[in-house]
């Protein structure tokens, strides 16, 4: 069905890892910049994140407070750094396996 609004359904996190993701990975060189890698990074720290499933991008700042909007900032940001750590772990073990 063309233009069915639960094809607008999405996670509210995935953008902003994303996003955390891209600027993060320059410091993380032993991943070698892979594209597969990277996807990787995305599945752990999202996996990591309570699904927030929103339509609309203002469907889930509008509603928050200033105290959840840093503590979900936090979040995200302690779960890309926790994702980059273990597949940068994962891929030093596989190279000496």
């Amino acid at each position: 069905m063309k233009d069915d609004p639960i094809d607008s359904i999405h996670n509210h996190h995935e953008r902003a890892v994303f996003a955390l993701i891209t600027e993060a990975a320059p410091r993380y060189p032993h991943l070698g910049g892979s594209r597969e890698l990277l996807a990787d990074v995305a599945c752990v720290a999202l996996n990591r994140l309570p699904p927030r499933y929103i339509r609309h991008e203002v469907d889930f700042s509008f509603y928050l407070s200033d105290k959840e909007r840093n503590e979900t900032e936090k979040a995200l940001a302690e779960a890309v750094k926790f994702a980059f750590e273990f597949v940068q772990a994962r891929v030093a073990m596989r190279a000496r396996g």
